[in-house]
């Protein structure tokens, strides 16, 4: 049930991925803190998804709610503005269901949060082999967070496995000085509740390709800040192909940020209130 001190709504975007979905909604049932909702924004899984999320709402003693609409193509815009109208904490944590979180994921979020700001985190994509060995226990150690144990199994050595750091200090550096601007990721971003309703929510003619990034753009116009904290807010990537993406969308797309941006919109009227 929602505690009294519950200010948090973690949205977990979907689609026909229960499997994974199991392994990402476990990472929450072992986080630091408690004082958060779960989400699931379904954009039409078949039942296989359902039964995931009833085993661990009987498991995990954590509320959830599953956001479900009928599969009509990709339409993950319009799920997570469901979602969004259904969540009831005031910060809201976005990421997708392919991002194992870290135990601290939540906590970090929470703490570094400020009003009229949004924070910016990232992910550490792994790669197909590490993401088959990815199991419960795995994630129960903490394994997958961890740089050793990755480069035993066959993740490549790169400067970005400096985004498992555990040090404070040398995530604030990283985050102070990396070239990465922060933007509305949906994979690991969140703000508070308020200042994304202030713009209407996601623009629900968008398809895959920048559909995150310009709701972010609208909520930049309208005065929020984005704060970088790809290095503090941990969550690992599971390595999947995109069969969604095409060329057509992404142009149609990218018109709609052109507009947004040139504009300087702060609102769309093809969000979650329909003018």
């Amino acid at each position: 049930m929602l505690s009294n001190n519950t200010t948090a709504s973690v949205i977990i975007s979907t689609y026909n991925k229960p499997n994974w979905l199991k392994l990402v909604l476990h990472s929450y049932s072992l986080q630091t803190v408690t004082n958060f909702e779960i989400i699931v924004a379904d954009d039409g899984s078949d039942e296989k998804t359902k039964l995931v999320i009833d085993a661990f709402a009987l498991q995990s003693g954590l509320q959830i709610t599953h956001v479900w609409q009928k599969d009509d193509g990709f339409q993950k815009t319009k799920i997570l503005n469901k979602a969004i109208t259904a969540s009831k904490g005031d910060y809201l944590i976005f990421t997708d269901g392919d991002c194992i979180a870290r135990q601290d994921f939540v906590e970090t979020h929470l703490k570094l949060r400020k009003v009229n700001c949004a924070l910016s985190g990232g992910y550490f994509k792994l790669v197909d082999c590490i993401t088959n060995s990815i199991s419960i226990d795995v994630i129960n150690n903490q394994q997958c967070f961890n740089k050793d144990w990755l480069l035993k199994k066959g993740q490549p050595k790169s400067f970005k496995l400096n985004k498992l750091t555990k040090s404070k200090l040398k995530a604030n550096i990283l985050n102070r000085i990396t070239p990465t601007k922060a933007t509305f990721d949906g994979m690991n971003i969140s703000c508070y509740k308020k200042d994304i309703l202030n713009v209407n929510g996601f623009d629900e003619r968008m398809k895959y390709g920048g559909l995150d990034r310009e709701v972010g753009e609208r909520m930049m116009n309208n005065g929020v800040q984005f704060k970088q904290v790809r290095y503090s807010c941990i969550c690992v990537h599971l390595h999947h192909d995109r069969p969604y993406k095409n060329e057509e969308s992404l142009a149609f797309n990218a018109e709609i940020r052109r507009a947004t941006k040139q504009n300087k919109l702060t609102y769309t009227n093809f969000g979650i209130e329909k003018k």
